[in-house]
């Protein structure tokens, strides 16, 4: 899931500051899960918006609308049938930058901001607490790894390790932390594949990637062609 925070209360204010009508959106899925954006978090960004701009005595009123998605055009496209968007100044996303970027290009004649900052990929380890798993590197060796990610796992991000840092199991960087190539060690020898430390992986090809990125599913490329 993609993990995001919100951003500091006052960044918020300052950039909705000026605007007579804010439509708050909030997104459904990932970051209702973290805890960042969804239908909860959109209702108390919105008191807190009111209870500040009303002190400075700005004359402001905020709608809330939390729709499932934010990244798919389906769900955003659906917004003008509960609300009419043309009677906003102004759009506070509480979405991940991908979801406030899409809703600002279907609403393109809208100023459209975002109220959180999108921080990882990652896992929920237990109630509020969630930890980077992916660096979404179009290039994943996790077959080869025993299921731990070294690009992200890793400090120095070694697709071969460990290196010469590691001591009894931690990392150089950060001796808190395990060394990511010791927990690879340790799960391929639990699931009998710990000849796979033998092989050599090839470097990323970082300088061939091409941003951003665009797939085209084979069953609807013809209709896209």
């Amino acid at each position: 899931m993609i993990v995001a925070k919100r951003k500091p209360f006052n960044e918020i204010k300052e950039l909705v500051s000026g605007s007579k009508r804010i439509l708050i959106l909030g997104c459904g899925t990932c970051v209702a899960v973290c805890l960042a954006g969804g239908e909860k978090e959109v209702a108390i960004l919105a008191s807190q918006l009111k209870m500040a701009l009303a002190l400075e005595d700005q004359d402001t009123k905020t709608d809330e609308l939390t729709i499932e998605r934010q990244c798919d055009r389906e769900f955003i496209e659906e917004i003008n049938n509960k609300v009419n968007v043309d009677d906003y100044d102004l759009i506070l996303s509480t979405a991940c930058g991908a979801g406030v970027q899409l809703v600002s290009d279907v609403f393109d004649h809208k100023v459209v901001v975002p109220a959180l900052n999108t921080t990882f990929i990652g896992v929920a380890e237990g109630p509020g607490i969630w930890t980077e798993r992916c660096r979404s590197c179009s290039d994943c060796v996790l077959a080869e790894t025993g299921g731990i990610c070294p690009v992200t796992i890793c400090a120095k991000g070694l697709v071969n390790g460990p290196c010469g840092g590691t001591r009894h199991g931690k990392c150089e960087i950060d001796p808190e932390k395990d060394c990511a190539w010791a927990l690879i060690y340790n799960r391929l020898k639990k699931i009998g594949r710990l000849d796979r430390m033998e092989q050599t992986l090839p470097p990323k090809k970082y300088g061939a990637d091409r941003y951003p990125a665009r797939i085209v599913h084979e069953a609807y490329r013809r209709r896209y062609e």
